[in-house]
């Protein structure tokens, strides 16, 4: 590999080139003539040291933008954990309003379940008793705050309910090895 530094023209093309991925009008931007532009930009891109900048600038705006497995694992924990609120849009009898809502029951489930993807399967059964335990609670939560504004919590009676049979699954399970 050549180890030369780029010339301010051929690193403007580099520049240009990662911002457009057109490698003739990143020579015509760079300041080549109309008439080379084309053969200039393809040519460019196969020197070794221009490729080599543009790789090497590609892996460092990937490494900052694209995200990593602990920040996916973060996100996902915030789903399952309602943490996080998304703003939708709502009919109303005015129009639409924009209302913030928290992950509904289903994605929270796909989001815990993608996290336990990535367990053993023993750290998988702790990490969903210790997920459902903290659902429960939370869940209970919000069924006491429901019942003081007098509104329907049948859903998350069952809710509750189901978690209570899962516990009891969980009980009779461990008994059983």
């Amino acid at each position: 590999m050549e180890n030369r530094k780029l010339t301010p023209k051929q690193q403007a093309f580099a520049d240009y080139y990662i911002e457009t991925g057109n490698a003739t009008q990143s020579a015509l931007k760079a300041g080549y003539s109309k008439n080379t532009a084309r053969s200039i930009g393809a040519e460019n891109l196969t020197k070794p040291n221009i490729k080599h900048y543009i790789d090497e600038r590609m892996k460092e705006i990937a490494s900052k933008r694209i995200m990593g497995a602990t920040e996916a694992l973060e996100l996902l924990t915030s789903i399952a954990r309602g943490e996080i609120v998304e703003e939708v849009v709502v009919s109303t009898f005015d129009g639409v309003d924009k209302v913030e809502k928290i992950p509904d029951i289903r994605d929270r489930q796909r989001a815990a379940e993608e996290i336990l993807k990535r367990y053993t399967v023993s750290d998988a059964d702790k990490l969903r008793e210790d997920m459902l335990k903290a659902q429960i609670d939370k869940i209970r939560t919000e069924t006491q705050r429901l019942k003081g504004d007098k509104k329907d919590t049948s859903m998350l009676d069952a809710l509750v309910e189901g978690r209570k049979q899962y516990e009891q699954m969980m009980k009779e399970r461990e008994n059983n090895e």
